[in-house]
């Protein structure tokens, strides 16, 4: 989302206005841990952050959100620190913007805006910086009267056509509308190729289990924690934007599919939920999802409400959900934690930490209960001589017994094993074709 303020050489001077709706009804605790997330999103964006203001709303006014010695207050304490841009940790229709704007004679910044800046800056494939800028220019196309100067000016008839022209807003209106098509087009390839990839897992019959949580709860370290890759890892906000795939092979001959995506984050712009959809579909049609918490949080309950909110906007809630693993990260910061986890009814529940790998055991554990909880027991009838099936079936499944059916006294090639072993459904049907070859 280029131009929504200027890039120069150094870090922006820039002030936080955080407006705490008295209809909200939120504890002190949590405005505060909001506060100084939205604080770190600033920080993240690249600007350096001189002040940060917290502004009581009893009433949101229509023009401005904020009342006339508010929006006072907080035009001296912007001037004061020479400050570039005002951020404000809420959505600001385009009038509003451009009041403040006016107001503060700075440039004005909403939660919106600046998340998708950040995720302009941080997308490092060609998918995730059309997924972008489909979101950005969604996001802008209501607010040109904000962004343009020229926008009165008229574009004079062609030819014998005459009449007063376009004027430049709807010129400009008609480009971003022919982008958005074209990334659209774009994306929708992405989606066709991503269906094509999953259905090849599906026959290969290796689950997918997707990465999910709030940003900044460690998925991307206890990503690269299993499966040994180098997934861009930062304590920052929004560090992973880009999904990355990755096979993890278990004991037993076992393997999944891990999905790396990116986190949550309380009032996720709605245009970066659509935008992200393609890649949301990683997450959509997963085999298993794991809810990866950061246990040294305070607002480590909050913030997984946020994220059951998230899945339930992309569809999963219900029948719909599959199973669920909570992996409550970062116990080596918060150690009493690991004595409260014990696994629940409907899911299990797991401490770990991705730093130092403690409990990371205990997850491929947890993996390898619920691949064979997909399984189906058979008795297989595998001739003592037929070593290959017999070996093959001790490689991908779990043999529960192992019995010598003799045909007669001395030992012929006759002689069959009866083979009680759990397998998934697609390897029962590729041994049942071993033995009738």
């Amino acid at each position: 989302m280029s131009g929504e303020w200027e890039q120069n050489d150094g870090p922006e001077l820039a002030i936080s206005v955080h407006p705490q709706l008295t209809s909200k009804r939120l504890g002190a605790q949590t405005w505060l841990a909001r506060s100084e997330e939205f604080d770190r999103l600033v920080v993240a964006g690249s600007c350096e952050l001189s002040d940060s203001i917290t502004v009581p709303v009893r009433r949101v006014l229509a023009g401005t959100l904020f009342g006339s010695g508010q929006m006072e207050n907080i035009a001296r304490r912007a001037a004061a620190c020479d400050a570039q841009v005002v951020f404000v940790d809420h959505p600001l229709t385009p009038v509003q913007q451009r009041n403040l704007e006016k107001a503060w004679d700075s440039k004005v910044v909403d939660r919106t805006g600046l998340i998708l800046e950040i995720f302009a800056a941080r997308a490092r494939t060609r998918e995730g910086a059309l997924q972008v800028e489909l979101a950005s220019l969604n996001y802008q196309i209501s607010r040109l009267v904000r962004s343009w100067t020229h926008l009165e000016r008229q574009r004079g008839g062609f030819g014998f056509l005459g009449g007063p022209g376009e004027r430049q807003i709807e010129l400009d209106r008609r480009m971003i509308r022919n982008r958005i098509r074209q990334i659209e087009k774009d994306l929708q390839r992405v989606q066709r190729m991503r269906a094509t990839q999953r259905a090849g897992r599906k026959r290969k019959d290796i689950p997918t289990v997707a990465f999910v949580g709030y940003t900044n709860a460690g998925k991307s370290t206890l990503f690269n924690r299993l499966t040994c890759a180098d997934v861009y890892v930062a304590d920052q906000l929004f560090a992973t934007l880009d999904p990355t795939l990755r096979k993890l092979e278990l004991e037993g001959g076992h393997a999944l599919m891990l999905s790396d995506t990116v986190g949550f984050v309380q009032e996720l712009p709605h245009e970066l939920v659509d935008a992200f959809r393609a890649t949301l579909e990683e997450v959509i049609e997963a085999d298993l999802i794991v809810h990866v918490r950061d246990a040294a949080d305070p607002q480590v309950i909050e913030q997984g409400k946020v994220v059951e909110a998230t899945l339930r906007e992309i569809g999963l809630d219900g029948d719909a959900m599959p199973p669920l693993i909570e992996v409550w990260n970062k116990i080596d910061l918060a150690p009493q934690v690991q004595s409260r986890i014990h696994p629940d009814i409907n899911g299990s529940r797991v401490a770990v930490s991705a730093i130092n790998g403690n409990g990371v055991d205990k997850l491929l554990i947890l993996f390898r209960d619920w691949l064979e909880s997909r399984m189906t027991e058979v008795v297989l009838r595998i001739p003592v001589a037929d070593g290959k099936t017999l070996a093959w079936c001790y490689a991908h499944g779990r043999v529960v017994d192992q019995q010598s059916d003799k045909q007669g006294e001395q030992p012929s090639d006759a002689d069959v094993m009866l083979l009680r072993v759990r397998l998934s459904c697609a390897d029962v049907a590729r041994v049942r074709k071993l033995l009738a070859a």
